[in-house]
């Protein structure tokens, strides 16, 4: 029977009014599904098209279409690889290839990859970035999460750090600048990181502009986010970098994805999976690398005012892996 792709677009609405990171605030989570058919069987994944890359809904829309016919001739994983360059699209086309390989062999996405079964794990939490008060109240309603993702903007970080450790004195702490620090505001926001325990910083300066990290002492993890898309980027920033913050969606999807978990842990970093703000169809694949992660921030669901159905299950932070009828 002939395969037949075809892609949708949805929207679902952002919990408590919506997430703010130092680029801006969003209300809604604008996401792209492809899905696969092929013999009766039906397969699907997930993207978060992301305008920090110059991606947007249409952009990525175009993408997929261009290989089409490519992807209903019967192109494969190992084959999209150079037929679609890394970012949202790939990522989508790539998970749904999973999915339908899994449906259609009747292992599982693990399985496929060589991996034992999957076993829950550990999420961060995030709090979007907010006044010193109003994250030591968001803070304080989530102190019971054992990690906690904690969003910055620049100046004036000192004091929202200092107010989130205040209020969640038993969580661990991570925080991510998304390229806003600079020269007036580094040492500071360092300072007040190693005083309230973080343990990791996710870029702190932009990329291309962070060669100042190799100069300098990190008494905290710094971990490489917006510097890092695929496995050809490990190398150059191992003198800046202690951690990677791999993503679906930049990497192009969980083939590329494992690649870069198994060449970073060579070159000595330590592994975050982390993801954009979608569904649990664009979690579940992240499962699989998030298995051997040092850290994991797979949240997306938590930050949505509803997830699609089926999605995955959460136990507070506890996430567990994906039912076949989701995904893999």
């Amino acid at each position: 029977m002939t395969r037949s792709l075809d892609i949708r677009t949805e929207s679902f609405e952002m919990a408590g009014g919506g997430f703010a990171i130092s680029r801006g605030r969003r209300t809604h989570a604008e996401v792209l599904v492809v899905t696969l058919r092929d013999g009766g069987i039906t397969a699907h994944g997930e993207c978060v098209p992301y305008a920090r890359y110059g991606e947007s809904l249409e952009s990525v829309s175009e993408q997929i279409l261009a290989v089409k016919a490519q992807l209903e001739a019967g192109i494969g994983r190992m084959a999209l690889q150079s037929a679609m360059p890394a970012g949202a699209a790939r990522n989508a086309v790539d998970c749904a290839l999973w999915d339908l390989e899994a449906k259609s062999s009747g292992k599982s996405a693990a399985e496929i990859a060589g991996l034992p079964p999957l076993k829950p794990v550990t999420t961060a939490y995030t709090l979007s970035v907010e006044t010193p008060e109003k994250m030591a109240e968001a803070a304080a309603k989530a102190a019971h999460r054992p990690l906690l993702k904690v969003k910055l903007k620049g100046i004036g970080d000192d004091e929202r750090i200092a107010a989130v450790r205040t209020n969640s004195p038993d969580s661990t702490l991570i925080v991510d600048a998304n390229e806003a620090w600079d020269e007036s505001c580094f040492e500071v926001n360092m300072a007040a990181c190693q005083a309230a325990g973080v343990a990791l910083i996710e870029q702190p300066l932009p990329a291309g502009k962070d060669d100042m990290l190799a100069e300098i002492e990190r008494p905290v993890t710094i971990c490489a986010d917006e510097s890092l898309h695929t496995s050809k980027d490990l190398e150059g920033l191992r003198n800046r970098y202690d951690a990677v913050n791999i993503k679906l969606d930049k990497a192009g999807g969980v083939t590329e994805a494992l690649l870069m978990e198994e060449k970073a842990r060579a070159l000595g970093f330590k592994v975050m999976i982390g993801c954009m703000v979608g569904t649990s169809l664009a979690m579940a694949p992240a499962t699989l690398v998030a298995q051997t992660a040092d850290f994991v921030d797979l949240d997306g669901p938590l930050l949505l005012a509803k997830d699609r159905k089926p999605g995955l299950h959460f136990e507070g932070s506890t996430m567990h892996p994906p039912n076949a009828e989701l995904w893999g």
